[in-house]
């Protein structure tokens, strides 16, 4: 019995040292940050159109049906197809498109509006849908935002080059302490650094004042946005051999 309990002793005091030495040799790690950014120029140009019934000068009202047949064949006649044009909104002068339909008869000076909703691949596109515009009927034209078609391609390459960034300083830095990092023991997906580009807002005045430049002789207004900046980051920790 006391040979079992002498055994038994020495096995937990086995243990007990082998477990301090697991507390005190601890994995030598090195934690570092990777980023990768890119610019690219938007070929996605969404703008929100706002067209709405108006009396006519002479009498009589140019309803709603007009106008966005219209301005449907306008959009098509510069290019565009169905599938880049939806209807973001479609009511009454009160806001209740249903009781417009319902009392338009009644009282004849309710007007109704749509919302349209376009998608421009250039600028060049957007001036030439401005000038096809019913000044009239346009009581609002702006862009909303601005993307490009590969957009989600580009956020990948960004991820795989932040993470081979990381890697990279991670080897120049153990370096210079003649070590080398081993396998990553932790990735963090990476974290995309918004940058939002300023879109030159543009209205129904747009086609008044670039037919005066252009009648005054001088070069019409260029408008442009700026690049789209993409940038991630990513924490990754490497080992360190």
């Amino acid at each position: 019995m006391k040979k079992i309990f002498t055994g038994m002793t020495a096995f937990f005091c086995l243990l007990s040292i082998s477990a301090t030495s697991q507390e005190t040799i601890k994995q030598k790690t090195i934690n570092v940050a990777g980023s990768a950014e890119m610019e690219v120029i938007p070929d996605e140009i969404y703008v929100q159109v706002e067209l709405r019934e108006y009396d006519k000068k002479a009498g009589g009202k140019v309803d709603i049906e007009s106008i966005k047949n219209a301005f449907l064949k306008a959009a098509l006649s510069i290019g565009l197809s169905e599938t880049d044009i939806s209807v973001q909104g479609y009511q009454g002068w009160d806001g209740n498109y249903w009781w417009y339909k319902k009392n338009k008869k009644k009282n004849p000076d309710l007007k109704a509006s749509i919302i349209y909703q376009v998608k421009l691949a250039t600028t060049t596109k957007m001036d030439e849908l401005v000038q096809k515009l019913d000044d009239e009927a346009t009581q609002n034209f702006f862009i909303s935002r601005v993307s490009h078609s590969k957009i989600q391609e580009f956020k990948k390459q960004l991820k795989i080059r932040a993470v081979q960034a990381a890697k990279e300083k991670a080897t120049y830095l153990a370096d210079a302490i003649n070590e080398k990092p081993g396998e990553a023991l932790t990735i963090n997906e990476p974290s995309e650094i918004q940058h939002y580009p300023q879109p030159v807002y543009a209205n129904r005045m747009m086609k008044v004042e670039s037919a005066q430049m252009d009648a005054g002789g001088t070069q019409a207004v260029n408008i442009d946005f700026k690049k789209i900046k993409l940038q991630f980051e990513v924490n990754v920790v490497f080992a360190i051999k």
